[in-house]
């Protein structure tokens, strides 16, 4: 197909907002928007948002970015989300997850851990499909949730339950009228195994073991019947009531969605940079850990063949480029943990009110500047040598994979001015730098032992102290697209698939990735982050301790 004015989608429903942008075929961003969504969290631990309230976001991003355009230009439109369980009714209303009994509550937010219980059970039933999650399932994965649901819910939610959606198979159905799910959302949240052997199932023991066994009923409709790969296309595209909603022609093509992490990395991974050789092939995607950053952050590695490392989620077959394996470690709070220790900070009321225009996050990078001025150090860095702070506050995603966890801060005094606040902040910066490290090594011990460089995407991306920590801490060059939007970017790649524009998803990743720029390491003080490592360590071993003794 050749079209010189063609034009994509992307739609992200990312925790706290809708995001849409309009995508040239050359992948520069044209137009963007943004929408906040609600969310509920009625007692702790229980995050619950609204499929409705949601769409209504999608659909004004959608007419606020397509303004200007010309419906006839728009070849295709994707979708990513964030994996969340959504519920709906026989009918396809939505149904309630919430114990409160409100149907506008139908979606349990990824970061809820009420099913904790729920996934120590799977994990002590140790099932064969826990070797795809890295031996160990989250509470952030949709079966323990569905668990849950069923023990607690069940006259409320579960007998009246016709369709359970992750949330990005949400959005396609939404907008196709198609239930067709994604492998990418199924593989990895759901249990659905893709396996070496080449089965592609439900696999009914696991969910007969977890008390689940009628969710196979009908071929699995309320689950899957239909699983399609990233960027396929869904049904007959958009549905005549989905397109006079958003502004566009019916039948436009959608492609299948994706997590938003995984569309993040399908958006970063075809970024070229200078010295480092990104370009979009087989071998550079293996030499390269995509960070896909945001509240929480993802940690994406792919490989040709499956690769087995523990407490790191995978090997998921075909959930990001086809023909090839993905890993995924993570961090379960990182932009979330950064606001709340500037949040709750004494100092931070007294900041905002001379910020002038400036983000908080520019003025503590202007305080640690001038105070290593002060100081006469090489580097902010060095601020950090007597503080010290571990970030599970919301526990462990990986490589430990323990949702238990909690944070610690060693080095606390009794002052409350921004210097104090600026020191915590660049400890907890560094604090997540070094959790990277940590997935890092534990896939390198597993067998990625080619990664070069690090790509790295999303909020984070945009400051300058958090992307020189990674570089320092793991020693390796960082890339940061000129495109700063990739999730965004990943998205509309999966409408640019749907519409037959390009040849494949490789094809579409090398043509729209843009260009990155290098924040390569400071050699300087490698000794100095070195050392700092083993305290973050040794932070973790000494929580165990005091678990122990408690006990």
């Amino acid at each position: 197909m050749c079209d010189a004015a063609a034009q994509f989608i992307g739609v992200d429903v990312g925790t706290g907002s809708v995001r849409a942008a309009l995508v040239s075929k050359q992948g520069r961003i044209q137009a963007t928007a943004v929408r906040s969504t609600k969310t509920w969290n009625d007692r702790p631990d229980f995050y619950e948002q609204s499929t409705e309230d949601i769409w209504k976001a999608v659909i004004e991003c959608v007419k606020t970015v397509t303004r200007n355009a010309n419906p006839d230009a728009i070849k295709g439109i994707g979708f990513d989300a964030t994996c969340s369980l959504a519920c709906f009714d026989k009918d396809g209303r939505p149904l309630s997850v919430s114990p409160s009994g409100s149907n506008e509550q139908n979606v349990i937010l990824w970061l809820d851990h009420r099913a904790v219980e729920e996934a120590d059970e799977i994990n002590r039933m140790n099932h064969q499909v826990l070797k795809y999650v890295g031996g160990k399932i989250s509470p952030e994965m949709e079966t323990p949730k569905l668990a849950w649901l069923k023990r607690n819910l069940k006259k409320q939610c579960w007998d009246k339950a016709g369709l359970f959606f992750d949330l990005p198979d949400f959005l396609t159905w939404r907008a196709t009228e198609c239930d067709s799910r994604s492998s990418c959302s199924l593989v990895c949240k759901w249990t659905y195994e893709m396996s070496e052997d080449g089965t592609e199932a439900w696999n009914a023991s696991y969910f007969k073991q977890l008390g689940l066994e009628d969710l196979a009923e009908n071929g699995w409709k309320k689950i899957g019947s239909v699983v399609l790969a990233p960027g396929s296309p869904v049904g007959n595209g958009l549905s005549v009531r989905a397109a006079a909603e958003l502004g566009l022609n019916p039948g436009t093509p959608v492609g299948t969605s994706m997590i938003d992490a995984h569309a993040g990395g399908l958006g970063l991974i075809g970024c070229k940079a200078g010295c480092v050789d990104t370009k979009f092939h087989t071998r550079v995607a293996i030499f390269s850990l995509g960070l896909i950053c945001g509240t929480s952050t993802c940690h994406m590695a792919v490989s040709n063949g499956p690769t087995f490392v523990p407490g790191v989620w995978g090997p998921y077959k075909n959930a990001m480029i086809p023909g090839m394996w993905l890993n995924e470690g993570g961090q379960s709070a990182t932009g979330k943990l950064l606001d709340h220790v500037i949040d709750t900070h004494p100092a931070t009321e007294g900041i905002k009110k001379k910020l002038e225009g400036k983000h908080i996050i520019q003025y503590l990078n202007n305080v640690l500047e001038d105070l290593a001025k002060q100081k006469q150090l090489k580097s902010v860095a060095f601020l950090t040598k007597d503080f010290h702070v571990y970030p599970d506050f919301h526990g462990n995603r990986s490589p430990i994979a323990d949702p238990t966890l909690k944070g610690m801060i060693c080095g606390l005094t009794l002052s409350d001015d921004e210097e104090s606040l600026a020191i915590l902040y660049l400890a907890t910066v560094q604090a997540l730098s070094y959790g990277t490290r940590h997935i890092l090594e534990t896939l390198q011990r597993s067998g990625y032992k080619d990664i070069k460089s690090t790509l790295i995407c999303g909020g984070l991306s945009k400051n300058p102290i958090f992307t020189q920590s990674q570089a320092d801490v793991c020693n390796l060059p960082v890339v940061c697209p000129e495109e700063e939007e990739s999730v965004l970017l990943g998205a509309a790649i999966l409408g640019a698939c749907a519409s037959g524009y390009f040849k494949d998803v490789k094809s579409a990743i090398e043509a729209m990735g843009g260009n990155g720029k290098v924040v390569v390491p400071n050699k300087d003080i490698v000794d100095f982050h070195n050392k700092k490592y083993k305290v973050f360590l040794k932070m973790y071993e000494h929580q165990m301790e005091y678990k122990k003794m408690m006990d």
